[in-house]
């Protein structure tokens, strides 16, 4: 080998070195799909185990019970089969189960009967949790405020504890459109009981609550069981903020760092994504009135975290598919391209 190519080659495989260094995953990180990154496609839980395989993901998680077109045995087995032949873990779960939320909606009985329906079909379905959630932001205006509905998903998630427990199946309760901050999910599940009960984090849902992301996980992350994860842009204008959702890697959270965070925090737990990107949802904190479903939050360190969070951010455009006989279509090709996006920066960059 002469001095040259000794050079070339010496300088190519430091900068090999260097680039898998730089996009060395997590180890043991897994990551997974929410089905409802692709909602567009109407799919049933067949369809998503199947794409969940062919992106080569470690979970797909089922986040809601109307993707399955039964709970019969035979059935719910079929797609255990599926997925473990294929390789994929599965999560899964359902809406709220807070009669008392605007969210509400007694499909599968009451919210009792609703949490325990998920929580037998996750033990047919080698899920390892049962997700729900309380309700969203508006849950927070109403009569009696956050609190009551807190107190009310309490009481659901004691109602079916024997079942968890005998089961083996872990609760896991999402922060949801903006309706608990981590401290309020926190104590909720502190007073359900840690030993069956966790946190489904969504970093995505953090922000919509006016919190940053990383400060957020902190709180949760050793309660975490399960997630449902997504990038946030942000930036200011003349009343605020302006907040909307993104890929991973395309918004301001560093998820390089977040997911090591994660993995230290919840080890064994898989970053799930969800994207539900688009749109952009206006933060008006400089309004009074856009502080009474937060009372006293404004004073506050981490409200102050977060106003610094939305000042590192840039004004980016909405999606909106075109009208006409390739809307749906174009709907979800946008959608399959921010979760795959996604899923490939994982594996490449965190």
């Amino acid at each position: 080998m002469n001095r040259r190519h000794f050079l070339q080659t010496s300088a190519f495989s430091t900068a090999a070195l260097a680039l898998s260094q730089a996009r060395a995953v997590v180890p043991g990180l897994m990551i997974g799909i929410d089905h409802f990154a692709v909602r567009a496609t109407g799919w049933k839980a067949a369809q998503h185990i199947e794409y969940a395989a062919s992106l080569k993901l470690d979970t797909c998680f089922i986040s809601e019970l109307g993707v399955f077109e039964s709970f019969e045995d035979g059935y719910l087995q079929g797609l255990k089969d599926q997925a473990d032949k294929a390789g994929v873990k599965l999560y899964i779960g359902t809406s709220s189960v807070c009669g008392t939320s605007n969210t509400w909606k007694p499909t599968y009985g009451t919210p009792e009967e609703t949490l325990a329906l998920t929580i037998k079909a996750a033990k047919k379905l080698g899920s390892p949790v049962a997700r729900c959630y309380l309700g969203n932001q508006k849950d927070r205006s109403s009569d009696g405020g956050i609190q009551k509905h807190i107190e009310e998903t309490i009481k659901v998630i004691k109602a079916n504890k024997s079942l968890a427990e005998g089961e083996g199946i872990k609760i896991a309760i999402e922060n949801h459109a903006g309706d608990m901050q981590s401290h309020e999910l926190k104590a909720l599940i502190e007073a359900a009981g840690k030993s069956y009960v966790g946190a489904n984090i969504d970093p995505g849902n953090a922000v919509w609550a006016m919190e940053e992301p990383m400060a957020h996980l902190e709180v949760l992350g050793p309660l975490t069981i399960c997630s449902s994860v997504r990038d946030s842009m942000a930036w200011e204008d003349e009343n605020g903020a302006v907040i909307q959702w993104t890929a991973i890697g395309e918004g301001l959270v560093d998820f390089s760092a977040y997911a090591k965070r994660f993995a230290q925090l919840a080890p064994g737990v898989p970053l799930q994504v969800e994207t539900i990107s688009g749109f952009a949802k206006p933060m008006s904190w400089k309004k009074d009135e856009f502080w009474t479903p937060f009372p006293g939050y404004r004073d506050t360190a981490a409200f102050k975290g977060w106003v610094e969070f939305t000042k590192k951010g840039k004004p980016i455009p909405s999606f909106k598919a075109p009208d006409g006989p390739g809307k749906k279509d174009a709907e979800i090709a946008y959608q399959k391209g921010e979760l795959e996006r996604s899923t490939a920066w994982l594996r490449e960059k965190a």
